[in-house]
């Protein structure tokens, strides 16, 4: 049990940024789970604590339903507290604000398989579902191989998407907008824009496009060139059916002391 002094440093711990932590990607069964939680510092994500914090979220998470808030649900080891509750204790055991930022699940089907990878000691978690067109083609070594492949290179090479039709309209749109006035900036003819802008947005579709980039251990191959090929060995149609990458504190803005600023405003006061 924690201390109630405890709980209550943890409390004011609540509006400091945690933008470093680790990221963590586990198979339970057919189940997949990936969760990024964050500390204050890269050194806490080294905390024997913390890493148990992590192992228990990702069972609890791998049993349970997604819906709704699950810092609210009973924790699956103990209901007689809620999942937010181990994160209170960790802030209070630690001494740094401990968060759960975000988190995925997939379940495999009789004609999928779920592969979870991490890359760079909880850097980033990648998970994957490949989906084939014939049950006994789920359980082929080729298509675990497979999966792992196509992990590494979400990893390595961040797609937005699985084909161009899955990126948003919005985002296209922005970056024509970018385009367009970049080469307007440079100088082509305004007649000319609209088709070089076409070609650009082709090649960024291409570039942004899991199934249309060149795979990361053999670029003469496309993703999709590569999921023909595994389909071929194994008599089945391969696709990859949906996947999520989490890179650790990707899009916190994270705050940065200005030393010499304090000590000045420290100064005034003497």
């Amino acid at each position: 049990m924690v201390a109630r002094k405890g709980l209550g440093a943890a409390a004011k711990k609540a509006d400091r940024i945690a933008a470093e932590g680790a990221v963590f990607a586990e198979l339970h069964g057919n189940t997949g789970v990936v969760v990024e939680i964050n500390s204050e510092t890269d050194f806490v994500a080294r905390n024997d604590g913390f890493k148990a914090l992590a192992g228990n979220v990702v069972a609890h998470l791998a049993k349970t339903n997604l819906e709704g808030d699950v810092l609210a649900q009973p924790y699956a080891a103990d209901s007689s507290k809620k999942l937010g509750d181990l994160f209170t204790e960790a802030t209070a055991t630690i001494g740094e604000k401990i968060v759960l930022r975000r988190h995925e699940k997939y379940t495999a089907t009789a004609t999928s398989l779920v592969h979870t990878y991490l890359h760079g000691e909880g850097k980033i978690g990648v998970m994957v579902e490949a989906s084939v067109s014939k049950p006994e083609a789920a359980n082929a070594p080729a298509l675990k191989t497979f999966a792992q492949d196509v992990a590494l290179h979400i990893a390595a090479m961040n797609p937005m998407a699985i084909s161009s039709e899955q990126i948003p309209a919005d985002v296209v749109a922005k970056e024509k907008e970018i385009l367009t006035a970049k080469n307007l900036e440079s100088g082509q003819k305004p007649e000319m824009i609209e088709k070089i802008v076409e070609g650009q947005i082709r090649k960024f579709l291409a570039e942004n496009c899991l199934l249309d980039q060149p795979f990361v251990k053999n670029p003469d191959m496309k993703v999709s060139d590569l999921a023909k090929a595994v389909g071929k060995e194994i008599g089945a149609d391969v696709t990859v059916k949906r996947f999520v990458r989490f890179e650790l504190g990707a899009g916190i803005e994270k705050k940065t002391n200005d030393f010499a600023a304090e000590v000045a405003a420290q100064m005034k006061g003497h």
